[in-house]
């Protein structure tokens, strides 16, 4: 085998396929252009859908495509896998070759084999084939006209070698290829490729479309079948470089080396807490200086939701390690080293990068540690205890008092093994709910003293802000001269993002926190209201620390 760098691979499949007739097309965006149905591009068949749909028609017969690929949140979502395993990542690299009702089943299988065989130079005594069991024609190609080993050609069903696009449209049988590494993370010694312990690692993926589906589910055939195929890069280079691990490849080694720098300990040498904090920081840097470039920004909902639990979970277990945030800089500084040449964009990203994740550490120790800690306590004593469940009531807590992310508190139970309750959780959001709407109700918004500036609602532009407190009141609208842990509230401020309840549309909800002196002020807030005075009032329940003074 040839063992080839990142930089090599890219060249060599370009190379190999503009030979074969293919015009070489960038890569697309991370972001789908007009498609809403995935949150990230996913494949690098992504900005070719409407050339398969034939809503618009190709500009070539065919192509070739390195692709910058995105796997967290939606349907496609390997998050919770990275780090825990050596295959998975949020950001990866897809090299694909695509026929437009050019050439089909059997140019895609040879192509793929002679680059393989004839390229790369790969082992092909240890490359399995499976086949839709359907697919006689799939089949007879690769038993008949490769003359591979029919041995090694497995035939299987539709749940995973049948490939469609959605409910109806385009779609067709698969072939996938495999390579035998021989290395079972799970340490199965005798099983084949439909188990799923990482011995047996797919590489390339060749999708024959060749039928219409209607909503009736009936197949029809096309009149002019496609190609679609996909190959992971870093799959690949790992089987060339002869590593065990794609983190072991040349595009994660630069991350783990400056690591290892850091921190002054090594990976791969026994330490698996380490080794899981290594891979999870290595991969989750890649997609944050990656998002940044092209404009994502972390927020409450949608793709900047996803890149907001990249970016916690990034600083978790950096902070795991001790790794500052002038070192987590630096990374994305290596980010543009290793992937600047192919990905000349990330270098615009990276100034964006360092303000993006400088404010989310920030955020992230001031208001989430102390929150880590009471839940990681709680975790050892569950498990003292053999149990299996974090408690709703518990997670509740952490939220209504210090505005702990629930999907955060979900990821840590499930890396150490545990499920949270979360029926009595969302009961008690309900019954925390129905009682601000209540005390709202009974006392309506109050008239508050003249003198408190209106609001300037940032909303628009910013779901989280930094902003001074102009006043808190009590239900009856009278500024506080005292506050009571648990009690409800209403606080100004002289700007904020809570969008106010009017027009239909019911207040946000959301968290405060407040420090002046050696006095702290968190409040869960269940909603916001606009006075006539232009004020926006956020309700909710207060938690003090410290002397209060009005």
């Amino acid at each position: 085998m040839k063992n080839l760098l990142s930089n090599e691979l890219r060249e060599i499949f370009i190379k190999y396929f503009t030979e074969k007739g293919h015009t070489y097309v960038a890569g697309s965006s991370l972001i789908p252009a007009g498609d809403d149905s995935i949150m990230f591009t996913n494949a690098g068949m992504v900005q070719f859908k409407d050339y398969f749909t034939g809503a618009v028609s190709a500009p070539m017969p065919r192509a070739v495509t390195v692709q910058k690929c995105m796997r967290a949140g939606g349907k496609h979502n390997d998050l919770e896998n990275v780090g825990k395993t050596s295959r998975h990542h949020t950001f990866f690299e897809m090299l694909g070759n695509f026929s437009f009702g050019d050439y089909f089943k059997k140019e895609a299988v040879l192509f793929a084999y002679e680059f393989l065989k004839d390229v790369i130079e790969m082992d092909m005594d240890k490359i399995y084939i499976t086949v839709n069991a359907k697919d006689d024609e799939g089949y007879s190609i690769w038993k008949d006209t490769v003359g591979f080993d029919e041995r090694k050609i497995f035939k299987l069903g539709d749940e995973t070698n049948f490939w469609q696009m959605g409910e109806t449209g385009p779609c067709g049988y698969s072939s996938e290829i495999f390579f035998d590494t021989g290395y079972s993370e799970a340490g199965h010694k005798d099983c084949d490729i439909n188990c799923d312990c990482g011995r047996y690692l797919e590489i390339w993926n060749l999708v024959f479309m060749e039928f219409n589906k209607d909503s009736g589910r009936a197949l029809a055939k096309l009149p002019k079948p496609s190609i679609d195929t996909g190959m992971g890069l870093e799959r690949i280079l790992r089987i060339l470089q002869g590593v065990k691990s794609n983190y072991d490849t040349d595009v994660f080694m630069p991350y783990i080396n400056e690591i290892d720098a850091i921190t002054g300990k090594r990976y791969n040498c026994g330490d698996e807490a380490y080794d899981t904090a290594v891979r999870v920081i290595s991969d989750h840097i890649r997609t944050s200086v990656f998002l940044s470039s092209e404009s994502v920004f972390p927020s409450n909902e949608g793709r900047g939701y996803v890149f907001r639990r990249i970016l916690r979970r990034l600083i978790r277990y950096a902070l795991k390690l001790n790794i500052s945030i002038e070192n987590l800089i630096y990374l994305g500084n290596t980010v543009v080293i290793v992937m600047g040449g192919f990905y000349p964009e990330v270098r615009d990203g990276l100034t964006v990068f360092e303000k993006i994740i400088s404010e989310e550490y920030d955020k992230f120790t001031d208001t989430v540690g102390q929150g880590i800690r009471l839940l990681e306590e709680k975790i050892v004593e569950l498990k003292n205890k053999k149990e299996k469940t974090v408690p709703g009531g518990f997670i509740f807590k952490l939220y209504d008092e210090k505005g702990f992310p629930v999907d955060l508190a979900i990821d840590i139970a499930g890396e150490n093994g545990l499920s949270i309750d979360l029926k009595t959780f969302d009961e008690l959001m309900e019954v925390q709910k129905k009682g601000s709407k209540q005390k709202k109700e009974k006392h309506g918004i109050p008239d508050i003293r003249p003198g408190i500036p209106k609001t300037n609602f940032i909303g628009y532009a910013a779901l989280e802000a930094e902003a001074n407190i102009t006043g808190i009141f009590g239900e009856d609208g009278e500024p506080a001269q005292t506050l009571e842990d648990g009690e409800f509230y209403y606080i100004a401020a002289d700007s904020t993002p809570f969008y106010p309840e009017g027009g239909g549309q019911t207040g946000d909800k959301g968290h405060i926190e407040w420090t002046a002196g050696n006095f702290s002020l968190s409040a869960s807030v269940s909603g916001a209201y606009k006075t006539k005075n232009g004020v926006i009032l956020h309700h909710g329940r207060i938690f003090t620390g410290g002397a209060f003074a009005s």
